[in-house]
């Protein structure tokens, strides 16, 4: 989610956008992207499925598409597609923003209420790309840092859900276990570890060894079963709409607005791709090269629900690997895109993660998100916090906090507002952004 603005244009590149290193050195660039972003983007169907309590060739499914969605989101980001794109070496992966408003989404209509959202509400971003300018006075840096805060609060609930042993322990009586407690809790020690170190090899395969090890670890107690998989050969084929669609309006209204706060940490993305990569931040071509990244990210998102999967934004932490490689050549970005395709095309990489116990994944994300609001700490406390600031916050997180901590305060509401307001997220967002707009004070 961080954005690294400080870094000077261009400074200690290899190669620059449009070079084109020699193979070798574009399959190593590729494959180190490729490291970073596996792990977040198959997290977001493993966690959807397992708080829907899906079957395992769904989950699998699922996580294929994920790969596949972000395989071509990537390409069309990279090569500029007519207007859409932002012709950088911008890597698109699944959202973790949206896991919120996808689970009470799924919960009340299934998953082809989760693609019918994820459809419509995409039109927001691409909306909000043609009009940029006056959407980032409504979209201030304080609204956009209370919405990630919210994002990150919200999501620790259902990363500590898995921790326990998620919706199967629930059913079978053994949530919260010291089988399941104590797995989450070696992943994420793990982490912590290999996260400190200075080898930025290991620091950056942090999360792949902690569920690695906690993958074997799990199997070693007996608790991943590979005999419930018929079959790991032959192809996932693309089916659009394989799982229905159908339109609820809560579940719309929850995903707009995360595409709203999206959009503007897309632009956020863009600008510091751009200054480490060497191209301006500013002027006519900069103006272009944003609002074609954000129009790309509402309509890859688009292509992914039509694709059975989720909403895809541009992944900050890609930024910091083209720091690290000095590679910021967008031909890479086309042979990440092609691995990512193939992954999502094979069906055992998907049923192979699928097949992950839930604590293992918790002990995981429990640290992700908990960086997801520290992300949206450090957006509030870079600006001035005064009078208005204070009444601002506090309104959107008692607003936002109060339903998730007790959602019960909306039994009596009417089901349509009731699945709308279910999500924090939406509640603390609409708050913030209301009132940002109506409070006035004078000093």
């Amino acid at each position: 989610m961080e954005n690294e603005q400080n870094v000077a244009p261009g400074e200690g590149l290899i190669y620059g956008l449009n070079d084109r290193p020699p193979l070798k050195e574009t399959i190593f660039a590729a494959l180190q992207h490729l490291l970073a972003i596996f792990v977040a983007i198959i997290t977001p169907p493993l966690i959807i499925a397992g708080a829907l309590g899906l079957d395992l060739e769904t989950t699998g499914f699922l996580v294929s598409m994920a790969l596949f969605a972000s395989g071509v989101s990537t390409f069309i980001q990279c090569r500029r597609v007519g207007p859409i794109g932002c012709g950088l070496l911008c890597i698109q992966g699944t959202s973790f923003s949206f896991i919120g408003p996808i689970i009470s989404a799924g919960l009340t209509g299934g998953l082809s209420s989760i693609f019918g959202a994820t459809i419509a509400a995409s039109t927001v971003e691409m909306l909000i790309s043609r009009v940029l300018k006056y959407t980032r006075k409504i979209i201030t840096p304080l609204v956009s840092g209370i919405v990630v805060t919210l994002i990150g609060m919200s999501l620790i609930k259902v990363g500590i859900s898995a921790c326990g042993g998620g919706v199967t322990a629930q059913n079978d009586g053994t949530f919260g276990a010291f089988q399941h407690v104590g797995l989450a809790a070696l992943v994420l020690v793990l982490i912590i570890i290999f996260n400190r170190s200075s080898n930025r090899y290991l620091r950056m395969s942090s999360i792949v060894i902690g569920l690695l090890v906690g993958y074997i670890v799990a199997w070693a107690l007996g608790m991943v079963d590979f005999s419930s998989v018929q079959s790991y050969g032959g192809f996932n084929i693309p089916v659009p709409f394989k799982y229905g669609i159908s339109f609820d309006i809560s579940a719309i209204i929850g995903l707009g607005l995360v595409y709203l706060i999206t959009a503007i940490e897309a632009y956020g993305d863009v600008t510091a791709n751009s200054l480490i990569s060497g191209e301006p931040v500013e002027g006519e071509k900069f103006v272009k090269r944003a609002s074609g990244g954000i129009l790309a990210d509402g309509f890859n998102s688009m292509l992914a629900g039509i694709f059975n999967s989720f909403p895809n934004s541009i992944f900050a932490q890609n930024n910091g690997m083209i720091q690290l490689t000095g590679v910021a050549s967008r031909y890479v970005g086309y042979f990440i895109a092609g691995f990512l395709i193939l992954l999502g095309l094979f069906p055992a990489v998907g049923l192979v993660f699928s097949l992950m116990p839930e604590p293992v994944l918790g002990g995981a994300t429990l640290l992700m998100f908990g960086t997801v609001a520290a992300a949206g700490i450090r957006i509030i406390a870079s600006q001035k916090i005064d009078r208005k600031a204070t009444l601002v916050m506090a309104l959107s997180f008692s607003f936002g906090l109060s339903v998730e901590l007790v959602p019960e305060i909306l039994s009596q509401l009417p089901e349509t507002l009731k699945n709308i307001f279910s999500s924090g997220i939406t509640t603390g967002g609409l708050t913030a952004i209301l009132s940002n707009i109506l409070i006035r004070i004078k000093e």
